[in-house]
């Protein structure tokens, strides 16, 4: 009964702090008042509860009591009772209406608050968060992205991260336009902190930031070379480029391919793939082939979407090891293994792309004779044998190709009988993916005869522009002439060099309609990389934004075309990982 009268006594002292504050015309002679409402946070429930009102409702004008009162606040945020810590949460924002520099600290213990479980909790910290975020924008993200970015402690709480990370996305990020004003001063600070942030970053959270950059205006449509190369070296310091490689590391290899495939658009766009395929010809290409075997496809299919925006320069460096490739994969006889067609399709296409920027420089590579006036003609040596032997397996490997088309071709007419006599729609889905596979394996091996035939000249035809599309690419009609480069000049397609939409319509008209490649959605998970800690995320091979083949083409494996494509990665790592606290790519 005491204790009752006790809180009644304090709820009635509280109400007079209160009623003499508000009539006060010199609030800030008030001073016990205020610290009266201050010691009512250590109070009863009913007290916590008012004090959280009152607390921030006359904060400003008590400045020596504002440590105290923000220390009691905060206090109030953490208390066992739902309702004083959203009464509290709800009265955050109001200690900087008029006082702006407490702005970063209250954001930053709201984002601490995020892990709340409570659905009410949770919205009043979203309100509370826009709310500051609304008065200034660029101190309250400065303080939420601290929450992302990497720092030295043992022991951060990842549940705490994924929250303020996911507010971030749903919440910040759809309302750009409304908050980052002024516009270009803005999206430059949010590139700093997103950059400052990937340090630490999943695979799919990469992506994630990378697709957010290109919604910014500096980044978008019609942006300059200069903020394109900037993105693409993003990528470049999330591939780790600078690092030296080891072909047992699973993690970079991951986090290799996937970044190769990300950058590939914005070679597109003119930016400089030059480091990529630097570090790919010192220390990958010669070791490709001990890679896993999904892997080494993931890795020659960007080898070859890549090569068509290589410069001369590079495209002379790496030629010598697209060859030696070539030559391990395209057997010289009939010994009747196995021939991965897939892994032949990347690498003629390559070589056709590096080859037409430096012509000459296959001269040594292929016995070739092209001439260009150049020293690096070499004309004066004798490559006969390194041609004859080159020829060789360019004519096997069209061989296995027609033979492997004329097995396929008569192969569909079956599934589309087993199609029709199929009853479940289980059923008809698995017989309707291997006839694609077998499309897709016409398509592969259309390509390599369409590649083959040109370069068994001694003066060859290397294609230089979009007219193969490779067999994992959405199909895309195309009326014009096919540009060629032979003995250093340039000429139209001739019967050797014929376009891959002539070569697909041969196709269709052996074996059916072609359908397009088998959509692989890839897993989501990711890279993240910070020294120490227990668990990781791995970095899945790809965050591809479009249908991939799944699998590549080899010549004995006609009930399994293909395997081993774009595959799905994902899931947590678990140990320490190589990048940071753990966090992998797979």
């Amino acid at each position: 009964m005491a204790d009752v009268l006790a809180n009644a006594s304090d709820i009635e002292k509280l109400y007079e702090f209160g009623e003499r504050l508000n009539e006060s015309k010199d609030k800030s002679k008030n001073v016990k008042d205020y610290e009266g409402i201050i010691r009512a946070a250590k109070g009863s429930v009913k007290a916590k509860q008012l004090a959280a009102q009152l607390i921030p409702r006359f904060f400003k004008f008590f400045p020596s009591l504002a440590l105290q009162a923000v220390e009691a606040h905060f206090d109030l945020c953490e208390e066992d009772e739902l309702g004083i810590r959203v009464q509290a949460i709800r009265g955050l924002p109001l200690l900087c209406k008029d006082t702006p520099e407490y702005v970063p600290k209250i954001v930053d213990v709201l984002g601490q608050l995020l892990v709340a479980e409570e659905n009410v909790e949770r919205d009043a910290l979203n309100k509370a968060l826009m709310c500051l975020i609304r008065q200034d924008t660029k101190a309250s993200l400065t303080a939420l992205f601290k929450h992302l970015q990497s720092t030295d402690e043992p022991n951060i709480d990842e549940r705490l991260r994924g929250q303020v990370l996911s507010f971030i996305k749903d919440k910040v990020f759809p309302l750009k336009a409304e908050l980052f004003k002024p516009q270009e001063q803005m999206e430059r600070h949010i590139t700093d902190l997103v950059k400052k942030s990937l340090q630490d970053v999943t695979g799919a959270e990469f992506k994630m930031f990378l697709d957010f950059l290109q919604t910014l205006s500096i980044f978008g449509d019609g942006a300059s070379r200069e903020h394109v190369q900037e993105l693409t070296e993003i990528i470049e310091q999330q591939a780790d480029l600078t690092e030296e490689f080891n072909v047992s590391d699973g993690d970079h290899i991951d986090r290799l391919i996937s970044c190769l495939y990300m950058a590939l658009p914005f070679f597109k766009s003119g930016a400089s793939n030059s480091k990529f395929l630097n570090y790919l010809n010192k220390h990958i290409l010669p070791v490709v082939d001990k890679f896993p075997e999904e892997r080494k496809l993931d890795l020659l299919k960007n080898l070859a979407e890549s090569s068509p925006y290589t410069a001369s320069q590079e495209s002379r460096l790496l030629l010598p090891a697209v060859v030696l490739l070539l030559k391990k994969y395209m057997p010289q006889k009939k010994t009747g293994e196995e021939m991965n067609f897939t892994y032949v399709e990347c690498l003629l296409y390559t070589f056709h792309h590096l080859a037409y920027k430096t012509p000459n420089a296959t001269n040594c590579l292929c016995g070739y004779k092209i001439v260009t006036g150049q020293p690096s003609d070499r004309l004066g040596e004798d490559f006969s044998d390194i041609y004859k032997e080159f020829c060789e397996r360019l004519t096997t490997v069209e061989d296995l190709a027609r033979i492997t088309m004329k097995k396929l071709n008569q192969g569909l007419p079956e599934h589309d009988k087993a199609l029709a006599a199929a009853k479940t729609e289980e059923d008809k889905a698995i017989i309707r993916i291997k006839k694609q596979n077998m499309a897709t394996g016409l398509r592969t091996c259309n390509n390599i005869l369409t590649m083959a035939q040109p370069l068994r000249s001694k003066s060859p035809s290397f294609i230089g522009d979009d007219k193969i599309t490779l067999s994992w690419k959405p199909v895309t009609k195309s009326s014009e002439p096919s540009t060629t480069v032979g003995s250093g000049n340039k000429r139209p397609a001739t019967g050797a060099n014929v376009s891959n939409n002539a070569a697909n319509k041969r196709v269709r008209s052996d074996g059916g309609g072609l359908q397009s490649p088998l959509v692989n959605q890839t897993s989501k998970g990711v890279l993240r990389g910070r020294k120490g800690g227990a668990s990781g995320r791995r970095f899945s091979e790809h965050e591809r934004g479009e249908g991939d083949v799944k699998g590549q083409f080899v010549s004995r494996s006609l009930k399994g075309l293909f395997r081993g494509g774009r595959s799905g990665g994902g899931g947590r790592g678990r140990g320490r990982g190589r990048y940071g606290r753990g966090r992998h790519y797979q």
